[in-house]
């Protein structure tokens, strides 16, 4: 089995191409995958979290301890 990627910039288009495809009887199957490599507005920022934990003081010692401790009873 073969297997074509193909990138269509206008979302008409490629609507047009998947239903093309799909009556082809040759054709096993049409997977769509929209691209989301475009960060729209409404997500957030990577780097305006920086600073998120300055003042946690977390080590590696301090996660040991949490998680090693025993139920005392």
């Amino acid at each position: 089995m073969e297997q074509l990627i193909v990138k269509v910039a206008d979302k008409e288009k490629a609507e047009m191409l998947f239903k093309i495809l799909s009556a082809l009887d040759f054709v096993s199957s049409v997977d769509v995958i929209e691209d989301k490599a475009i960060i729209s507005d409404n997500e957030q920022d990577f780097f305006s979290l920086a600073g998120l934990w300055e003042n946690r003081n977390i080590t590696a010692e301090s996660i040991r301890q949490q998680a090693w401790r025993e139920n005392i009873k």
